[in-house]
C-alpha cells in the first residue's frame, strides 16, 4: 500500500511519527513530539489531500481542468491517506480496548 501521508518509511519498515516542524511544537518529557500534535498534523495532511481531490474533481466538471489522470491521482491519494488514517485509528482503539481489559 502506498503511504500518502508519510507514516511508513521507504525501506526500513515502520518509522516513528514526526510532526511538521514548527517553532512552538510541544514535546513530551523524553524530548519527543506529543502524540496529540503528531495526530493533529496528520489529520490536517489528510484533510488537505481531500480538499485537493475535491477541488480537482470540481475543476474537471466545470471545465477548468482537462487532465483526467491528475484528478484520478488526487482522488486516489486522498483515499489512501484516509485509509491510512482509519487504520491508525483502528490500532489506537485496539490498544485502548486491550489496556482497558488489563486487571489491576
Amino acid at each position: 500500500m502506498a503511504d500518502p501521508i508519510g507514516l511508513i518509511g521507504q525501506a526500513g519498515g515502520a518509522q516513528p511519527l514526526r510532526p511538521l516542524q514548527s517553532s512552538g511544537a510541544a514535546q513530551n518529557a523524553e524530548g519527543g513530539p506529543d502524540f496529540k500534535n503528531v495526530l493533529m498534523d496528520n489529520l490536517e495532511k489528510v484533510n488537505a489531500a481531500q480538499r485537493d481531490a475535491d477541488q480537482a474533481v470540481e475543476d474537471l466538471v466545470t471545465g477548468k481542468r482537462d487532465d483526467l489522470e491528475g484528478v484520478i491521482l488526487a482522488t486516489q491519494k486522498a483515499d489512501g491517506a484516509f485509509k491510512m488514517l482509519q487504520a491508525m485509528r483502528n490500532k489506537v482503539m485496539e490498544a485502548y480496548e486491550e489496556i482497558s481489559n488489563v486487571r489491576v
